[in-house]
């Protein structure tokens, strides 16, 4: 079945998108593959922060993503790895969805346009870093052109983290 992709807006994240992404992803499903439980709201107060520092500085962050009716729906976008661990300098790319929004085609839609902005700015490469079994993700990372490349260990489930990786250049 082929049905329209939705239309999406991504803007650099305002301090009041940090109550609506605690909200959206205070749900375990949400969070199944992030540990699955939700984060403090001034977890995400310093996530916004730092986003709008990162769109400053690099051109880039994770972007508040706004549905059709112009809510913020979740967030898409890239930053660089935030960890010890992993493919430390690289640029990543990511999304997250409120749940009652899933299966519309959001992220993917909302993931090609991060493509487009990181590649505008320069970046040569980008990576995702997806756990298994998160068939959502890998379904976006798929249609993005991304291949599947090395596994790392995440330190606290201790298990394997396989990165995506994907050539803009």
């Amino acid at each position: 079945m082929n049905r329209p992709l939705p239309a999406v807006r991504l803007r650099v994240p305002t301090h009041e998108d940090a109550f609506t992404w605690h909200r959206a992803f205070d749900d375990p499903e949400v969070m199944e593959f992030l540990g699955g439980g939700g984060a403090a709201l001034s977890f995400y107060e310093e996530l916004t922060a730092r986003q709008r520092r990162h769109d400053a500085e690099r051109g880039f962050c994770l972007w508040s993503l706004l549905g059709e009716a112009d809510e913020v729906i979740g967030f898409a976008g890239a930053q660089p790895w935030p960890h010890e661990w992993g493919p430390k300098g690289e640029i990543e790319i990511g999304w997250r969805l409120g749940r009652a929004h899933w299966g519309k085609g959001y992220a993917t839609v909302a993931a090609r346009e991060t493509v487009d902005r990181v590649r505008a700015a320069g970046v040569p490469d980008v990576m995702a870093m997806i756990r298994p079994g998160n068939e959502r993700s890998v379904a976006v990372a798929l249609r993005l052109g991304m291949e599947p490349a090395e596994s790392y260990n995440h330190p606290r489930f201790d298990a394997p983290v396989h990165c995506y990786r994907l050539s803009l250049t």
